[in-house]
């Protein structure tokens, strides 16, 4: 499915900022997409618009019952010149795949890939030249119906806003974190909404995270919500543990996002030989393995860090140290990522679209 999309530009660009000194997501380009969606007629109405602030009704089911997700994507310039998004269909995917959890429409990937295509040819000039700098894609479809009633809406907005965004680490090398392994809040719980990319998780986790960086870490080791047993993400990652020669990541289910990232590193390391397990992670396993040495590296995995690996763990009775910060799996595996995205490694699986 495609819709036409109508195009508006902007009568004022804007200067773009200094690459040096991008951050992440702190601004936007010169346009924005949006896509209607009503019950009676579907999808329509796709346009790219001078970016701007969104016309909302107070009573929007969006701003009261939080009907509400997202997406994050990245468009890399390759040191060859040529914008590649990556995996750009496995995450109009997910979004199609996640949207009926919170009984929201779901977007045709296709359509969304289409749309997004065509909002990066207008914008192509923003995706910034520097080494390790993207332009970050945010789709998001949010509940517009003014009507106060808990049910689903019968009106929704997709849009589309871009931001270019440095590295995130700063720079051009990897930098360790310390983690805080949190005991007594959840990020997500059995027949919740953790498998999804809903703003509800996010809102969720952030007194935790702001706690640990108040002690002085980094990020939060969410356990499950049932017993605090069983690792699930990092941060807003996906958690990756190299114990002896194998490399571990908690299975999925319904509380852990299946995110495209960590996809990529299992077909990655598929690909080497390397024996991959996607189980059941308890805290009591990782303190064991490290305490016997077992536990040689501790990773996360998103979109917007690729990798981040971890230096510490820390619970209210151990400091845990991971391996010498940065370890050589959790490395290689950013250096072939990024090499992907940048073009100057084989795109062996598909993952990368041409704008």
């Amino acid at each position: 499915m495609k819709l036409e999309v109508r195009i508006e530009r902007t009568s004022a660009p804007k200067a773009h900022p200094p690459e040096s000194d991008l951050g992440f997501g702190r601004h936007f380009t010169d346009h924005m997409l949006l896509v209607d969606f009503h019950e009676s007629q579907g999808w329509s109405d796709a346009r790219v618009l001078p970016y701007g602030p969104l016309a909302l009704d107070p009573a929007a089911a969006v701003l009261h019952y939080g009907q509400a997700m997202f997406e994050g994507i990245k468009a890399i310039r390759g040191d060859d010149g040529v914008v590649r998004v990556f995996r750009l269909e496995r995450h109009c995917q997910r979004m199609a795949s996640g949207a009926p959890r919170l009984c929201m429409p779901a977007p045709d990937p296709e359509m969304l890939a289409h749309c997004i295509t065509e909002l990066l040819k207008v914008e192509s000039d923003w995706v910034p030249r520097a080494r390790n700098t993207a332009l970050y894609i945010r789709p998001t479809l949010i509940a517009t119906e003014p009507f106060l009633g808990v049910r689903p809406a019968h009106q929704y907005l997709l849009y589309v806003i871009l931001s270019p965004v440095g590295s995130y680490y700063g720079g051009d090398t990897l930098k360790p974190v310390r983690i805080w392994v949190e005991t007594h809040q959840t990020r997500a719980a059995k027949g919740g909404l953790g498998a999804v990319k809903a703003g509800a998780n996010y809102a969720s986790s952030l007194q935790a995270a702001m706690r640990a960086k108040k002690d002085g870490y980094d990020q939060v080791l969410w356990l499950d919500g049932a017993k605090h047993e069983f690792l699930e993400e990092v941060g807003t990652m996906n958690l990756f543990l190299v114990l002896g020669d194998e490399l571990v990541t908690p299975a999925l289910g319904d509380t852990i996002l299946s995110g495209v990232t960590r996809d990529s590193i299992i077909t990655l390391a598929k690909a080497r030989g390397m024996t991959v397990t996607e189980r059941p992670l308890s805290l009591a396993e990782i303190v064991s393995a490290h305490e016997s040495g077992k536990l040689k590296e501790v990773f996360g995995s998103g979109t917007a860090a690729v990798v981040s690996p971890v230096s510490e763990l820390v619970t209210a009775d151990r400091r845990m140290i991971v391996g010498e910060g940065v370890g050589p799996i959790g490395q290689s595996f950013y250096d072939e990522l990024t090499g992907i995205q940048h073009g100057t490694r084989r795109d062996a699986h598909g993952w990368l679209t041409a704008i």
